[in-house]
């Protein structure tokens, strides 16, 4: 398949993303419907996490065997494994401390919104010159960060699935690819709920519900469905094993971090009920979009 072709298939696999989209600008979501939003992005991606972290130990499991079965050596294995917890460690550890970073970001910011730090004339003062200019990300909401956190998890994971793609499409394998893009597609339009789940119950310092712009939301949806066509045009070049195994293990470890932050949000809702629904929901979901690509064949 050629490579414009190939492209074209990557770019249908994720733009299919921002179908879920849409709904981080409902107006007035009730608290019950909050909770259940976010439960239900919790299950999406504990599934993705299964997903994913199963992906990025396959080859590790074939080495072993191969070794077990006398055609390897432990080499291989060892090797793997050794991505599989650098990149694990990265894409969690990774995330922390970025928290942490933006964290410390936050109180400058608000300073800054406040106004400014007026000191003596002549060169700035040394607090002024250190506190610095804060990002913009730092402006924002706890929620829209973590649906960029979520974004940037989901995206990991769709460069995966993108090499994927352009790998059977570079081996002449058309119907492989194609089964892909619709399997693939059907499970990135689960995703983008994920992103903007923590989104409904986003509040301003008056306590009103803030709606995310439509900007917003579209820089969401390349985050975290652009890899995939990034994925397929690498795909389409070379095949790679180990670069399957880093990428795969870094979005295991980035949307294991964003779970934990999920789960901390429902266990406050005090709603264990709603919680278990939205977790069987969403990984009924993830798991039925999987389904799909497994029932075809691939």
């Amino acid at each position: 398949m050629s490579l414009t072709k190939t492209m074209l298939l990557g770019f249908i696999a994720g733009v299919t993303i921002l179908l879920g989209l849409p709904i981080g600008r409902l107006r007035t979501p009730a608290p019950a419907l909050r909770a259940l939003l976010n439960a239900t992005a919790t299950g999406v991606l504990l599934f993705l996490f299964w997903d994913v972290l199963s992906a990025a130990w396959t080859p590790i499991d074939e080495a072993l065997t191969s070794v077990h079965e006398g055609n390897g050596g432990l080499g291989t294995a060892a090797g793997y494994g050794v991505l599989f917890v650098i990149g694990l460690g990265a894409g969690l550890l990774a995330l922390v401390y970025y928290e942490r970073w933006m964290a410390r970001q936050s109180p400058l910011a608000q300073t800054n919104l406040e106004g400014p730090v007026r000191h003596g004339p002549g060169a700035m003062g040394v607090t002024e010159t250190r506190a610095g200019r804060p990002s913009r990300i730092a402006t924002w909401s706890a929620a829209r960060r973590l649906s960029l956190l979520i974004a940037v998890g989901i995206g990991l994971h769709n460069f995966a699935e993108g090499l994927a793609i352009g790998q059977s499409a570079a081996r002449g394998e058309i119907s492989l690819a194609l089964l892909l893009v619709i399997g693939f597609g059907l499970h990135n339009a689960t995703e983008g709920f994920g992103i903007v789940a923590p989104l409904a119950g986003d509040l301003d310092a008056e306590g009103k519900p803030l709606r995310p712009s439509w900007g917003f939301l579209l820089a969401m949806g390349a985050i975290g469905g652009g890899p995939t066509f990034v994925g397929t045009l690498v795909g389409h070049q070379f095949t790679s094993e180990p670069v399957s195994v880093i990428f795969l293990s870094l979005a295991a470890g980035s949307i294991l971090y964003v779970v934990t932050q999920l789960v901390g949000i429902a266990t406050r809702t005090k709603r264990p009920d709603l919680l278990a629904y939205g977790l069987l929901l969403g990984l009924v979901a993830g798991f039925l979009t999987d389904g799909i690509v497994i029932a075809a064949g691939v």
